[in-house]
């Protein structure tokens, strides 16, 4: 059911508004929400609702009712498989001698390369749908996983056209700082002149990317080389962020936060100092508790000093073939309830609100007035029960941009 409608009311619902007005989860137990032009214009308590006339109306019998989803940090295009490395790694393989070894990343390259844009499209609107049958209505998608001009601007065309074919929003990121690949062996300083003088001119003149990315590590790029890459992302107005601090501490939070990062993810070997970068930056922290699932990690992130300096926090999957072939939003919410003590109203926040900044769209992640009308309608009696559960997906109803995609049977009336 994919309907866009002039004017939509939504009434008897509990709303998860996530404003920030001292109530938690900016809940309004018994609330309506009205819609018009895809925008809203107006929420609040069933009691106060203005009269008005609306083309359809979605009586939510108490269901609740969020911003849309939004997966701040993805590698959703890819091709092939990296199963065997799943099994490496469970043999005791670490992820960075299988790195090292041509694996890894490096496999998904060789797979990627050979791919037609088409097949890309086919395999990522595949996969941005089963995030939306999750309420999720924004998704991020890196590229990355071509390292040639030719197969990142494949990469990223597929992301935009995967996103028209669905009713999500894709926002895409560059992210040709991955790793240096193999025709750069030992030619590392031109592989990242070939970055700033050549791939991201023509990404900007193709108009393909939203944002510039690059993972700073020891198996991949150093402080120095993502700082020459930023500031040529900055000349050509494109905003940064960064995976930083994942496997070691490399500084990456503190050079990100220079740049002013929208964001800076991962950040299990963030110290104070950087969050303290972070926090004076405003970068959002995303935290990726897939990986650390899947690479079974021990080395925490700071959660609390990240709560102690204000940083926000957003979650997302990192849905990639090979560290986080998490395919779903509330897996990894749950995830980052588990094994990173996030509160409920703290990973709701995180993939609403806080990871809408990650992204710097500041017009969704929230349910207020003016905003995006991108809502998730769900079968629950309260937020935990988003989160509690895994395996189980009680989303009923999504509306992107105003538009019901799809709805709680019968509970629409209306033409």
């Amino acid at each position: 059911m994919a309907k866009k409608i002039p004017s939509l009311l939504l009434k008897n619902g509990q709303l998860a508004t996530l404003q920030d007005d001292g109530e938690a989860f900016g809940l309004i137990p018994d609330g309506s929400i009205i819609v018009r032009d895809g925008i809203i214009e107006w929420v609040g308590e069933e009691s106060d609702r203005p009269s008005i006339s609306s083309d359809i109306e979605i009586d939510l019998d108490g269901r609740l009712v969020t911003p849309g989803l939004i997966d701040c940090h993805t590698h959703l295009i890819f091709a092939g498989d990296r199963s065997d490395e799943f099994e490496a790694r469970l043999n005791g393989v670490s992820y960075s001698d299988i790195a090292q070894a041509g694996g890894g990343i490096f496999s998904t390259v060789r797979s990627t390369r050979a791919a037609s844009e088409d097949m890309l499209v086919q395999t990522g609107t595949q996969r941005l749908l089963r995030l939306a049958s999750e309420g999720v209505t924004t998704v991020e998608v890196k590229s990355g996983y071509g390292l040639d001009l030719e197969t990142e601007c494949r990469m990223l065309r597929a992301a935009r056209r995967a996103g028209a074919a669905t009713h999500l929003d894709v926002r895409t990121t560059y992210l040709g700082a991955h790793m240096v690949p193999p025709e750069y062996t030992n030619r590392r300083q031109d592989y990242v002149g070939y970055i700033c003088d050549e791939v991201l001119p023509a990404v900007v003149d193709q108009d393909l990317a939203d944002a510039v990315d690059g993972f700073c590590e020891g198996i991949a790029f150093t402080t120095d080389e993502m700082d020459a890459i930023f500031e040529a992302a900055t000349e050509l107005n494109l905003p940064v962020k960064l995976h930083a601090e994942q496997l070691t501490d490399q500084g990456g939070a503190e050079l990100a936060a220079s740049h002013g990062a929208l964001s800076v993810d991962h950040l299990e070997y963030l110290t104070e100092d950087g969050v303290i970068a972070m926090a004076r930056a405003g970068s959002v922290a995303v935290l990726i508790p897939g990986a650390f699932y899947y690479l079974r990690e021990h080395q925490l992130p700071p959660v609390e000093l990240l709560r102690r300096y204000n940083v926000p926090i957003a979650v997302a999957t990192d849905l990639n073939p090979g560290s986080s072939p998490v395919f779903s939003l509330l897996t990894a919410m749950n995830m980052a309830c588990v094994q990173f003590s996030l509160t409920v109203e703290e990973v709701l926040a995180g993939v609403t609100c806080h990871a809408a900044s990650a992204l710097g769209l500041p017009d969704r992640g929230v349910i207020k007035p003016e905003n995006i009308a991108d809502l998730a309608i769900w079968d629950v009696a309260r937020p935990a029960q988003l989160v509690y559960p895994v395996g189980l997906n009680p989303c009923s109803g999504v509306i992107k941009g105003g538009e019901i995609i799809a709805a709680p049977e019968g509970q629409v009336q209306g033409a």
